[in-house]
């Protein structure tokens, strides 16, 4: 199969939190087997983070340093008692935390991680970016999904992950912007809306049954509910892109294995590497191998 290096194709990247981390391993293995940069990139939440930066000009490669190297959550996170271990964190975070709870609409205001995409998007607008670039967020306000192609992507990109309870809404004039999975974690129709018929889809929110021992906070069984939503609303799609599906045991809350992730998403593609060839070419072979992998996707773990 030869890889139309001219190819026109959108990339669909879902939420997932620190599963999200896959999203990288996915870009990494892409340039290395040579395939073409998409003409679109549209992202959910963390699937946001990594697709908007990517959009703005960050290769994979620098993505993947940031993410081994320098990323930390803890050091992002505003409340000065996330920077407490053992006991004395434990009393310091349960009250501090209590307290955002009854007065703000958020344990974190959001405010460093938006300085970090700042800094780490240059800036950029959506009229600046080196791929086009859209992500979702949910305006609670009026009830519905919005999708963000204006402005600062790094405001845009901070909306789209502001997971409800944790991180304050980002206040847009009179709308109040949370986590876009709220209402479509794998938003395949903003590429469909913008004409393309050639769409890659990953999603790293692979469902499956999950032990109870492993909701021991009310996080855990918040970031559930959400899952087990997503999940009701994709068995409602019809037509569903070519779509490369990450499992692995990885949660959510799984930021200290971004390495592990990481190279979950290269593997994979590895893997698969016909299949996954077969989106990026041309000729009948590559046609009959897409409509098979149309039906089940690409799949691991």
């Amino acid at each position: 199969m030869r890889i139309n290096p001219n190819l026109k194709w959108a990339l669909v990247l879902s939420g997932g939190g620190a599963r999200g981390f896959a999203h990288i391993g996915i870009l990494n293995a892409f340039s290395a087997l040579g395939f073409p940069p998409p003409s679109l990139v549209v992202g959910t939440s963390m699937g946001a983070i990594v697709g908007g930066l990517y959009a703005c000009g960050m290769e994979s490669a620098e993505l993947t340093r940031f993410a081994l190297e320098e990323f930390n959550l803890r050091k992002y996170l505003d409340g000065f008692a996330y920077k407490f271990d053992g006991p004395l964190g434990t009393v310091v975070q349960t009250g501090q935390i209590l307290g955002n709870l009854a007065t703000r609409p958020g344990m974190d205001s959001g405010e460093r991680i938006q300085k970090l995409l700042e800094d780490l998007s240059g800036k950029k607008t959506f009229e600046e970016t080196r791929i086009p670039f859209r992500c979702n967020a949910v305006d609670i306000v009026e009830g519905r999904e919005v999708v963000l192609s204006s402005g600062s992507v790094a405001r845009a990109m901070r909306a789209s992950m502001a997971f409800p309870g944790f991180f304050e809404p980002l206040r847009e004039g009179d709308r109040f912007l949370v986590d876009g999975g709220l209402a479509n974690n794998l938003p395949v129709y903003i590429a469909r809306e913008a004409g393309y018929k050639r769409i890659l889809a990953v999603d790293v929110g692979d469902f499956r049954a999950r032990s109870a021992q492993t909701l021991r906070t009310g996080m855990e069984v918040l970031f559930r509910v959400f899952e087990v939503t997503f999940h009701i609303l994709k068995q409602t799609e019809k037509k569903v892109p070519f779509t490369i599906h990450v499992g692995g045991t990885a949660t959510p809350f799984s930021f200290s294995r971004a390495a592990a992730i990481i190279q979950c998403g290269e593997r994979l593609v590895r893997e698969q590497e016909r299949a996954v060839r077969a989106f990026f070419s041309s000729g009948p072979e590559a046609f009959f191998v897409r409509r098979q992998q149309r039906e089940r996707g690409v799949r691991m773990g």
